[in-house]
């Protein structure tokens, strides 16, 4: 299960890293313009809103582990076809069916953790984001110097990324035996697989009572907030940032590293804030760090990209590191897993439904403008609701009672 987590993780970010990297390329060889390409890099949010919330209701038919199972054959896929479907049209349909399976999979991550892990929700979390954020950093990172060692062609660059999701097919396959959602939320697996925790009296009492009425719930409609802010931020950045750079001067390679540097910050600092999360009783002073790393990073890119780029990098890289914080919270805020599911579920897609608008408005701001000085100070102005919303959700509430009043 560990192995299954890490190598998922490794796998839902790629897809989009390193389509950022080589946007420039995809561009000239689409026929994309700036309105189009910013179009291309809101897919991604669009997606995990629209089939994220599919996820609660595949796992309790097919069992969670066989749902994300199924998301990394669809990444696989996606990513082996999309280079070679021909014109824009085929390359977004195919770019959907991948990021069909990570929309998926990022719903029920935190839903594993706390059915296989509910004592070591912090730990767990930490290594789950950790990875994420080696995978992204590591797609940002070599896809330019991996494309050019293959050959040259960008299509080839994109499409062997599907060689990693294989891998993360192979861990779950013992999982999916377990079909059913009793059998995949009540821990009573199939054919001698590995034992599931087993829920409490409280989570049993959950499952038979009355639905949860999420929406009544401030926290977690202060967590969907925060989640989609910190998701608008973390798209534009892994769509963009590596053209600001490029547009500023700095060469393709060097630009492509400096997106890297961004995405592996959040591989130390990932495992260390949820851990951090998990011991103080509000998450709102960790909210308040990192929104100011993220207006130091903006406005330094904005001022001075080149003199100042690797400072910039790092900062703005600290401040994306609200997404593992964000799913700490998702693990905190309810009490029983029955509820982790419904939070989860709403705040990911309600998150990414108000995250769309992000990386096309700045797609748009910049082709119409002609420069990053309006799209730069979107991304820094965005930065303080995000903060509000964090604060809010980082009180020690759980949306069992808050929905039950």
């Amino acid at each position: 299960m560990v192995v299954g987590i890490v190598l998922t993780a490794l796998n839902l970010r790629p897809a989009i890293t390193s389509l950022g990297a080589l946007l420039e390329e995809v561009r000239a060889g689409l026929g994309m313009t700036g309105s189009v390409a910013g179009l291309l890099t809101s897919v991604p949010p669009l997606c995990f809103a629209v089939f994220g919330v599919m996820a609660p209701r595949l796992a309790r038919r097919f069992g969670p582990a066989a749902v994300v199972c199924a998301g990394m054959v669809a990444i696989a896929s996606g990513l082996l076809i999309r280079p070679y479907a021909g014109g824009a049209a085929g390359f977004l349909a195919a770019s959907t069916l991948a990021l069909m399976g990570i929309a998926v999979s990022n719903v029920l991550m935190p839903v594993i953790v706390k059915r296989w892990f509910p004592d070591r929700i912090g730990s767990m979390t930490g290594l789950y984001s950790m990875a994420l954020a080696l995978g992204t950093s590591s797609a940002a990172a070599v896809t330019v110097p991996m494309t050019k060692a293959l050959g040259g062609s960008w299509q080839t660059g994109l499409a062997v990324w599907a060689l990693l999701a294989v891998g993360a097919v192979v861990p779950w396959l013992p999982f999916v035996r377990e079909r059913g959602g009793r059998s995949a939320e009540r821990g009573s697996p199939r054919g001698g697989g590995p034992a599931v925790q087993a829920p409490t009296r409280a989570e049993r009492h959950t499952e038979e009572a009355p639905a949860l009425r999420i929406t009544r719930s401030r926290t977690a409609w202060a967590l969907a907030v925060f989640f989609g802010l910190q998701a608008t931020a973390a798209y534009i950045t892994m769509g963009w940032m590596a053209q600001i750079f490029r547009d500023a001067g700095v060469a393709a390679g060097t630009a492509g590293l400096l997106l890297a540097v961004t995405m592996v910050m959040g591989v130390p600092l990932a495992f260390v804030i949820p851990r951090l999360a998990t011991r103080l009783p509000r998450q709102g002073p960790i909210v308040v760090v990192l929104g100011v790393c993220g207006l130091l990073g903006y406005g330094g890119l904005h001022l001075a990209p080149v003199a100042g780029a690797w400072a910039w990098a790092v900062l703005i890289g600290i401040a994306n590191c609200s997404f593992p914080l964000a799913l700490t919270m998702v693990g905190m805020r309810a009490r029983t897993g029955a509820g982790v599911v419904k939070l989860s579920a709403f705040a990911q897609s309600t998150g990414y439904l108000i995250s769309i608008p992000g990386p096309l408005l700045v797609g748009v701001l910049h082709q119409h403008s002609g420069g990053w000085g309006l799209p730069l100070a979107l991304m820094a102005a965005l930065m303080l609701p995000q903060v509000a919303a964090g604060i809010l959700a980082g009180r020690d509430r759980v949306v069992e009672d808050e929905a039950a009043r």
